[in-house]
């Protein structure tokens, strides 16, 4: 299927590894010109992106990424806001409201929600002057599946998926679409790197990380395909809210989740 992103503008956030990388790798594929901001250069030396080397907990950053779009290739079309997660420094999962202080708090939402505030702020002026365009901000199950883990980062997530209904109802009538991808646990260097959420759960499990990724964490979590999502599943659903074949598609959330939500 053409997703009709030939020759499009995307700027992708948190591009260097796991679901930003996949995105970025299969935006370009499709044919868009992909401008990839990171702290580091994405990991793959074959991916034909624009790397922008910014801290997006820098104010500034959203700015300079998005006038290095302009500056290359005219303008943005595309906004994926796909950085979030830990902020640097910080090791998730945490278990317990009274374990983050205020500054745990502020670092939380200065990354996973006033980033993204101000990458939109940034890019909706340009998407406007080209009649429109489409944003996808990748949110959480846990902005609705309350839980003592982790409970800033669910607070910080549950503030974007909200966000995401508010900037669909004000710019859609003026050809902005602005979608939400809720992803369940997803197979990336969160889970498998050393000190990372696999070792976290193993030490409280009295496991190893290789069965905490197998077995512990999806019986845990109760994913009914047994399994932790792929980076490139999140991606795929991403360029097909991005694409024009969505035209209809705003204010939306799409979960890929392996089915660990179970609400209706």
């Amino acid at each position: 299927m053409d997703l009709q992103l030939s020759g499009r503008v995307a700027v992708v956030t948190g591009a260097s590894k796991g679901i930003g990388l996949a995105v970025a790798r299969t935006l370009a594929e499709e044919g868009a010109h992909v401008v990839a901001a990171s702290r580091t250069a994405p990991d793959a030396p074959d991916l034909k992106v624009t790397h922008v080397a910014v801290d997006l907990m820098d104010p500034q950053a959203p700015e300079r990424v998005v006038a290095r779009a302009v500056e290359e290739f005219g303008g943005v079309d595309i906004l994926v806001n796909n950085a979030g997660g830990p902020p640097p420094g910080t090791t998730l999962p945490r278990v317990g409201f009274m374990t983050p202080d205020d500054a745990d708090w502020r670092a939380m939402f200065e990354f996973n929600l006033f980033a993204l505030v101000r990458t939109v702020r940034a890019a909706v002026p340009v998407m406007l002057e080209r009649g429109g365009g489409a944003i996808v901000n990748v949110s959480s199950t846990m902005s609705r599946q309350p839980s003592a883990l982790n409970v800033d980062y669910g607070a910080a997530k549950a503030a974007v998926t909200a966000l995401g209904k508010s900037l669909s109802e004000e710019y859609g009538p003026r050809g902005i679409r602005v979608n939400t991808v809720s992803p369940g646990p997803v197979l990336t260097d969160w889970w498998t790197k050393d000190g990372g959420a696999a070792e976290v759960i193993a030490g409280m499990a009295g496991s190893d990380k290789d069965s905490v990724i197998s077995q512990v964490a999806p019986e845990m979590m109760r994913l009914t395909t047994g399994r932790l999502v792929h980076p490139q599943e999140i991606a795929d659903a991403v360029a097909l809210l991005v694409s024009p074949r969505s035209g209809s598609t705003t204010g939306a959330e799409f979960v890929v989740d392996g089915g660990q939500l179970k609400e209706m």
